[in-house]
């Protein structure tokens, strides 16, 4: 029972790495945002960012990854502001200022409430909703696009399932055998209805490269498979001419 104990604390330690105390926000990068608090399905408060931008036609919709909250992802939001799109970044439970403890499904609840969010109060249609999912928020789009209708899907940095990455990060503790979380992506990815953009660099440290090309060759036509240059967290930045026009052609394209 220890063992089985054990086993599970550290397969929620290796997955959730959520930072409470906010660093900055959208306005110190020139950016105008709404504070946003919201109700997952299970009564649990979220908070999430709005950018708007008066001329934008789709919502960028993002998920991210599994440390910190959104307050470091700043970089990130300029640049799909800068594309000419709204863009929606919400905390999962326990991220941020969002309550509650993170859990596989909580994290799904979480972005289908931000979904919803953004049908009811902003009146975008699923057609102009673009899901954007980074490493562990790649697995949360996916579960949304085979929920909803969305109007594309980006994967940045994503893995194919828990079990595969436990194989990854613990080679000698047999973890993957005992994953209570799947966030099974490669499962999942072939139920697609939208188009679907995958960037990824084979510098990636954490997620092996083979996963991203993994997802990209399950999932349905029409799809784009773009490598980046640079680590994990840093591929965009380093990438940042290829991840922006990459971006700018999957938004036109929509």
């Amino acid at each position: 029972a220890a063992l089985w104990l054990a086993l599970r604390w550290l397969e929620w330690r290796s997955i959730y790495f959520p930072m409470q105390r906010m660093l900055t926000t959208p306005a110190e990068a020139g950016l105008v945002f709404e504070d946003v608090n919201f109700t997952a399905s299970d009564g649990v408060k979220l908070h999430g960012w709005h950018l708007p931008r008066t001329d934008a036609k789709l919502t960028v919709l993002v998920c991210h990854g599994n440390a910190g909250n959104i307050s470091d992802r700043i970089d990130k939001l300029a640049i799909f502001h800068s594309l000419g799109v709204n863009v929606f970044i919400f905390d999962y439970r326990g991220y941020g200022r969002s309550r509650g403890i993170p859990s596989e499904q909580g994290t799904y609840r979480d972005a289908l409430a931000a979904y919803a969010w953004l049908r009811s109060e902003k009146k975008a249609q699923p057609k102009q909703i673009v899901l954007y999912g980074e490493s562990l928020g790649c697995a949360v789009a996916v579960e949304v696009a085979t929920q909803r209708d969305v109007g594309g899907v980006v994967l940045e940095s994503g893995f194919t399932n828990v079990p595969d990455m436990a194989r990854v990060i613990y080679p000698i503790i047999p973890l993957h055998l005992a994953c209570r979380y799947r966030y099974d992506s490669l499962a999942k990815i072939g139920r697609l209805k939208a188009p679907l953009l995958i960037l990824h660099s084979p510098d990636d440290e954490i997620v092996p490269f083979a996963q991203g090309e993994r997802l990209f060759a399950a999932a349905p036509e029409p799809k784009r498979f773009v490598r980046l240059r640079g680590d994990h967290n840093g591929g965009f930045a380093v990438s940042e001419g290829v991840y922006r026009e990459a971006l700018r052609d999957f938004f036109r394209a929509l």
